[in-house]
């Protein structure tokens, strides 16, 4: 364990358990260690919907105040709610932001995602990790001269007007959709959406509780799908869609209540994009491939694999100007939104789609899952990654080998990645096949052997 810094500073974020790991008077700390270190002069804060998440916040904007940082503060908004307002009102002094939640975690935890001007995200390395050592060393500043103001900012207009920005309203077609807000941040964006679009929402655990009295929401967890999958079903809905808790990820079940597995949702939204924008680049993350770079390709796009994390990503979408970048795990990020992740414009560029084309999600996807089959992302706890990597890298010679984000090895008609998770002690597995089942099925048992042997 690293004890230059708190147990709740991560490489891309801050998250720990409350109050054990990350308390008001830490928050009231990295308010003041984060104004000395980037010398914002405004910055919008939001949180979420945690029981910890109103007094976190009141003292990270106290932190902020006495270091001179006027806030504005969103009250309860999901996470891109703060990337908007970071890159959005950058002609009104705004330098960046801060949202206060811990996503899909349990809910004794709570945590903190930083971005700076123009939504740029901060990391481990460019600020987070010094901000911890500031915090043990007990170099926690004093005061500034002047105190910063506060100033309530809960109307979403703006952030609305920028999600409909991105579809053409006139020639969206009637639909009912589920719409599983999980009891986290979501709901009340579907709510002004609602009054907008032609959009009829089957509304599921709606309101916001931080008590999660039906689990914390997290779509990946397949005992998390079936609610979703009954309702589309009942309802005859064109189709459904569920949220994490801070709703910048979202996942999509088809017309036959089918859950569809986020590396699909990459190629059929990078495929939309490059209608907009011929010859854009397209992001992709390494553990699952194919797909992605087939369809980037034959739309006339230019695929670019990065490492995993939306930190990185994020960055690496400023690097490159990328139109679109998505990950395997739901994130969706956008270069028109600042250049980070949305759970909201994903589904309207879905709705879109089917509205000009006609077909139903099921017909837009299902070729694909049959072209490419997948194991799904499976975790391993191990007590030596590296010696399990190795081994695994002996155990399958020859294919051509990547290390980008651990280790991908492909063969003609299979490929597969290993890699270290970046919060966890495990190992994350994944492997596609090019449309051979049985093979999938034979590979992904001889690699957990090796893993779990």
């Amino acid at each position: 364990m690293d004890r230059t810094r708190p147990a709740s500073f991560k490489a891309y974020d801050i998250r720990g358990r409350v109050p054990d790991e990350l308390n008001a008077e830490m928050a009231e700390q990295i308010g003041r260690c984060f104004a000395f270190l980037l010398k914002p002069a405004k910055l919008v804060v939001g949180h979420d919907i945690r029981l910890s998440s109103p007094e976190l916040t009141e003292a990270l904007a106290a932190g902020l105040n006495r270091m001179g940082v006027d806030v504005l503060h969103l009250g309860l908004c999901g996470t891109e709610e703060v990337y908007h307002g970071a890159f959005s009102l950058a002609d009104q002094g705004v330098d960046g932001g801060i949202m206060i939640t811990a996503s899909h975690n349990p809910a004794d935890y709570n945590g903190m995602k930083f971005v700076q001007q123009g939504a740029r995200p901060v990391t481990g390395d460019s600020g987070l990790y010094e901000i911890g050592r500031m915090i043990v060393e007990g170099r926690v500043p004093e005061a500034g001269e002047r105190r910063g103001s506060q100033l309530r900012l809960e109307d979403k207009t703006s952030y609305i007007d920028h999600l409909l920005g991105h579809v053409p309203l006139d020639s969206l077609a009637p639909m009912k959709v589920v719409a599983n807000s999980g009891n986290g941040c979501a709901g009340a964006v579907i709510d002004l959406l609602e009054e907008i679009l032609p959009v009829e929402f089957i509304r599921l655990h709606h309101q916001p509780d931080g008590t999660f009295p039906n689990g914390v929401p997290n779509p990946l967890l397949p005992d998390n799908r079936k609610e979703t999958a009954a309702a589309v079903i009942e309802h005859q809905a064109q189709f459904g869609i569920a949220w994490d808790g801070d709703c910048d990820r979202c996942f999509f079940w088809d017309e036959q209540g089918n859950f569809i597995e986020g590396y699909y949702m990459v190629g059929l939204l990078a495929q939309e994009m490059l209608s907009r924008e011929k010859g854009g680049k397209i992001l992709h993350d390494p553990r699952l491939t194919w797909n992605t770079v087939e369809l980037v390709k034959a739309a006339g796009g230019i695929p670019v694999q990065t490492r995993t994390g939306h930190a990185l990503i994020k960055e690496r979408m400023w690097q490159e100007q990328a139109v679109y970048g998505g990950e395997m795990s739901a994130h969706h990020y956008f270069r028109d939104f600042g250049c980070c992740d949305s759970g909201m414009i994903p589904w309207l560029l879905v709705y879109a789609m089917m509205s000009r084309t006609g077909a139903p999600l099921s017909e837009l996807i299902g070729s694909r899952m049959e072209a490419y089959p997948i194991s799904g992302e499976i975790n391993s706890v191990v007590d030596d990654a590296d010696a399990v990597i190795a081994a695994v890298e002996r155990a399958f010679p020859g294919g051509s080998r990547e290390t980008v984000d651990g280790l991908s090895v492909a063969f003609e008609n299979f490929r597969f990645n290993i890699r270290k998770s970046n919060t966890e002690p495990l190992l994350r597995l994944n492997v596609e096949t090019r449309g051979d089942q049985s093979l999938l099925e034979q590979k992904t048992a001889e690699l957990l052997a090796l893993i779990r042997g």
